[in-house]
């Protein structure tokens, strides 16, 4: 059924190449042009949600009434601003493989895309991690690692300003190595074009005021201790007792932290799609707003 939902948006990437029923190119330097791409936007992006209704595993889970109007008028208003899109959701949702579709599919178009994960921004703990011996140990004597008081939210903050202004930033890296190091003005982010940021401090506090698109993905909880005790098994050396115990963490803290978070979100994305299937909705929506009579 997944083939059949490509094959049909392939015939209709076809069909739309091989129309005659085409609009002459807008000027997008002067406002009239970039209003009537708003107008063509707007309506092909809902004939796409439509169509993805109708498939075997729909990605669209939700689609806040007002997001592509408001996007729309955003392109009109300040079409020099960077487009900043947040992905955020549980742990082992797929919001990482999501990004990389996304980041993939622009890149085919050649249009410069930037990536920026906020778990680099966690607060540093390597001395507290010596303190109690192990993150784990850590972990268990109660501290809370995914709460926004974990992460340095304020140069978050600062940094995704600067990349929406068009400026390079150096981010933190947050070591993945047990240690709790956080190493400051430590990765390079270009200000692309297109920016889009991962990790669940996406919508933490005001962060999310930043984001043009807000993208939370929603998968379900067996599907998601499947991916996280696979990956812990696999990625990160961890004996069952202890992926276990982070399992029921993330489980309450998911709750408490993330789940609020969906409301604010223009997309809720299934993050048990096909990614295939995923991108090739990209190309449409790309091929549906960039084909114009010569």
């Amino acid at each position: 059924m997944i083939e059949n939902d490509q094959d049909g948006l392939h015939h209709l990437i076809e069909k739309e190449l091989a129309s005659d029923e085409k609009i002459l190119k807008p000027d997008f330097s002067q406002k009239a042009g970039r209003e009537m791409l708003a107008i063509y936007l707007q309506t092909k992006f809902k004939q796409l949600v439509k169509f993805d209704s109708l498939a075997h595993n729909p990605i669209f889970a939700d689609v806040k009434g007002d997001f592509i109007q408001n996007f729309a008028q955003r392109l009109v208003s300040n079409p020099q601003k960077r487009i900043m899109i947040g992905i955020t959701g549980e742990s082992a949702s797929g919001k990482s493989t999501l990004c990389k579709a996304i980041s993939n599919v622009i890149k085919s178009f050649q249009m410069p895309v930037s990536i920026l994960a906020t778990d680099n921004y966690f607060n540093d703990i390597s001395d507290l991690i010596a303190k109690y011996g192990s993150f784990d140990n850590l972990r268990d004597n109660g501290y809370d690692v995914d709460s926004p008081a974990s992460f340095q939210l304020d140069v978050l903050k600062r940094d995704l300003q600067l990349l929406a202004s068009g400026k390079n930033i150096y981010a933190p890296e947050y070591l993945p190595n047990g240690t709790g190091i956080s190493v400051p003005n430590s990765k390079l982010i270009t200000s692309n074009k297109i920016i889009i940021v991962e990790g669940m401090a996406t919508m933490y506090d005001n962060i999310k005021d930043i984001f043009d698109v807000k993208v939370y993905v929603e998968t379900d909880i067996e599907t998601r201790k499947e991916r996280f005790l696979h990956r812990a098994f696999t990625e990160r050396n961890q004996d069952f007792n202890n992926a276990k115990k982070h399992w029921d963490y993330i489980l309450v803290a998911g709750e408490k932290y993330i789940k609020p978070s969906k409301q604010y979100a223009d997309l809720v994305l299934n993050g048990n799609s096909n990614m295939e299937y995923f991108c090739q909705l990209l190309e449409y929506l790309h091929t549906i707003t960039n084909n114009y009579e010569n």
